[in-house]
């Protein structure tokens, strides 16, 4: 499966400063040292409604955590997965009547569509679950052959007491897990599971279901944690630096794949932090494709609205926060950047140097791209006042802004 095209990140004068970034696992800020080839594994979308605001938000965050690494001059390896076999994705191709491989197909270009104008760095490696079968077998046959995996009625479950650091991503209680193992594709209430929260790496054929040869396993279809873990360990191997996503793959997604590759390998831990974006709201809910609430970037797109006034949207919210979209936020966000290409259109300026250390600590500083954004706009606001001197300030303001925020003017 192919990427989207990347847009060129300028290049600044100086260096950027190591990310210091809050890692779930540990509650706390940590300081990302990843040597001169940084590792990032994003989950990705199920293709069967993209891309809500929700998901721009997601990738938003883990796209400036890629050009911060860039601006300290290192290499970025970038993997995300595309979850193109699931229950939500064959459900709405039934309810629609469509087959399930176009409609996974069509919103996976519709996705790439809106990354690409978003101006989201693109991954290295872009896989399908599909593709990645062939990598899965073998690896949910080694978990079942090393006794962290069982049968049960020809489905393959993976009990999650084989490893000894279960429960060490998210830190819920057996209670609050087992709520979101229901609500989030689990099934803790199968009888015949050895812990409600066991789940189901290789599910067995179902009639007028997909499958796929599974050797040993039998015929059927992937598991959705395994899935990225295969991915990922073909790509990054274990002790990647950063593990992202949605704060509601925190549990049980994360969690499981952390012990599904820590079973597999008998290493600790998968990532080195397990970064998570907040959730965006619409009309006072969580946006999400099952209330049906959602905010789609196609849509603005089509009726005309810059997507660099989405991403400054964005932007303008820290990226661990929950957030409510509004009007309102998206018309400041469009005031905005017609102030700052109005003050970059001029030849001289003030200083910009100041304003790109700003910028970098910021961002350094927890992905604090508020802060950013509002330091550009004290920039923006002194040209606008008295103007400057400095020639060719507002051309070194437009690619800092650029390279690291993903915003052209």
């Amino acid at each position: 499966m192919h990427a989207w095209p990347a847009s060129e990140v300028p290049a600044l004068p100086g260096q950027g400063r190591d990310l210091r970034i809050h890692d779930t696992a540990t509650g706390g800020l940590v300081t990302l040292d990843p040597g001169p080839v940084a590792r990032i594994y994003v989950c990705g979308i199920t293709p069967y409604d993209a891309t809500h605001m929700g998901h721009a938000a997601t990738y938003n965050a883990f796209d400036l955590v890629q050009r911060v690494w860039l601006d300290t001059k290192r290499q970025v390896h970038y993997v995300q997965n595309v979850t193109d076999v699931d229950d939500p994705l064959l459900e709405r191709a039934e309810r629609d009547g469509v087959d399930w491989t176009a409609l996974a197909e069509k919103e996976t270009a519709l996705f790439r569509e809106d990354m690409t104008a978003l101006r989201m760095l693109p991954p290295r490696h872009y896989i399908g679950a599909v593709e990645a079968i062939p990598g899965i077998v073998p690896l949910v046959e080694r978990l079942r052959d090393a006794g962290a995996a069982y049968e049960l009625e020809g489905d393959i479950y993976f009990s999650v007491e084989s490893d000894p650091h279960f429960g060490g991503v998210s830190h819920l209680d057996a209670a609050a897990m087992r709520l979101l193992s229901a609500e989030r594709g689990g099934d803790p209430d199968r009888p015949g599971k050895k812990n409600p929260l066991d789940p189901m790496l290789w599910m067995a054929a179902r009639e007028g279901e997909p499958s796929w040869d599974g050797g040993s396993l039998g015929r059927g279809r992937p598991g959705w944690h395994i899935e990225c873990v295969a991915i990922a360990l073909d790509h990054l191997g274990m002790g990647f630096d950063v593990q992202g996503g949605g704060s509601d793959l925190a549990f049980p997604h994360h969690e499981m794949g952390a012990s599904h590759a820590q079973a597999l390998t008998g290493e600790f831990p998968m990532a080195k932090a397990y970064v998570h974006a907040g959730m965006v709201g619409l009309d006072g809910e969580k946006m999400s494709k099952s209330k049906g609430n959602l905010v789609f970037v196609s849509q603005l797109r089509r009726e005309g609205v810059d997507p660099a006034a989405i991403r400054l949207t964005l932007l303008a919210h820290h990226y661990r926060s929950d957030w409510e979209w509004t009007d309102q936020v998206l018309q400041d966000a469009l005031a905005r950047l017609d102030r700052w290409r109005a003050a970059v259109s001029r030849p001289d300026g003030p200083s910009a140097e100041a304003l790109v250390e700003e910028i970098r600590e910021a961002l350094a500083n927890d992905l604090d791209s508020p802060a950013a954004l509002d330091a550009v706009d004290r920039w923006a606001a002194l040209q606008q006042e008295s103007g400057g001197t400095d020639i060719g300030a507002p051309g070194v303001v437009s690619r800092a802004v650029d390279a690291l925020l993903g915003v052209a003017l």
